[in-house]
């Protein structure tokens, strides 16, 4: 696969599977790095990987379907991740949300 440059954008031809390596690697690592929270990339790589799950008949707001769709293994179960949520800011520190 590819990257070619077109004026002020970088183009990429990657396959779903790498996008979906990518994908789960920053979100297991937000709160390590809060700055990569809110860009335009993990948005919209997001948003992306939502759609094409949601094309191939996944629930991506069901967060068990939507992390076996990405190929989370090792996937922590909602009701555990719920209790351990923590709320993290960009910039600032994590805290719990409870």
């Amino acid at each position: 696969m590819s990257f070619e440059i077109r004026g002020e954008a970088v183009l990429g031809a990657h396959s779903i599977e790498d996008l979906k390596l990518v994908y789960r690697v920053l979100h297991r690592h937000l709160a390590e790095h809060r700055e990569l929270m809110d860009t335009h990339f993990l948005i919209e790589l997001q948003n992306f990987l939502h759609r094409v799950a949601s094309e191939e008949g996944v629930d991506a707001t069901n967060h068990g379907a939507w992390d076996a769709w990405l190929g989370n293994v090792d996937a922590v179960p909602c009701d555990e991740r719920v209790r351990r949520r923590r709320t993290i800011q960009p910039g600032g520190d994590s805290r719990n949300s409870d």
